[in-house]
C-alpha cells in the first residue's frame, strides 16, 4: 500500500484549514497547493468534485534525507491528498516509509518512520 486515509464529514475547505494547521503542529510546512478540480476544468472543461494535493515538507527531515542521499528529492515532498466524497472528505497521505523503501541508504529507513509517525498524528488529529 502507498498510502492511509481519513475520513471526515468537516466542509471540504475547513478541512484543508484542519489539515494545514496539523501539519504545520508536527512541523510541516504546505510547499504547494494544486486545485486538481480547477485544473481540470480550466484545461479539459470538466466538472469534478473538489480534490487538492498539498505538498507538505518538514525541512529538518528533508535536509537528513537529502545528507542521506542527494537525489531523493525525486520523493519529496509528502503529498497529502484532500478529495471530496459524497458522504464526506476523505484525507489521504503518501506513506513515506513505502515510497523511501526505494532508496538503499543508511538511516532513510529509520527517517521514513519518523515522518509516518508524525503523518499519522497528523490523521489522528483531523479524525472526528
Amino acid at each position: 500500500m502507498y498510502g492511509f486515509t481519513v475520513k471526515t464529514p468537516d466542509s471540504f475547505e475547513d478541512t484543508i484549514a484542519r489539515v494545514t494547521q496539523a501539519l504545520k503542529d508536527e512541523g510541516f510546512g504546505v510547499l504547494t497547493e494544486i486545485d486538481v478540480a480547477g485544473t481540470l476544468k480550466a484545461k479539459l472543461g470538466l466538472e469534478r468534485s473538489p480534490y487538492r494535493i498539498l505538498g507538505a515538507c518538514n525541512p529538518t527531515l528533508a535536509s537528513q534525507a537529502l545528507e542521506a542521499d542527494p537525489d531523493i528529492g525525486m520523493l519529496l515532498p509528502c503529498n497529502v491528498i484532500v478529495r471530496q466524497d459524497e458522504d464526506g472528505v476523505t484525507v489521504g497521505f503518501m506513506d513515506p516509509q513505502a515510497v523511501l523503501n526505494l532508496v538503499d541508504q543508511p538511516g532513510v529507513e529509520t527517517l521514513a518512520k519518523e515522518v509516518r509517525a508524525r503523518l499519522e498524528r497528523v490523521r489522528e488529529a483531523i479524525a472526528p
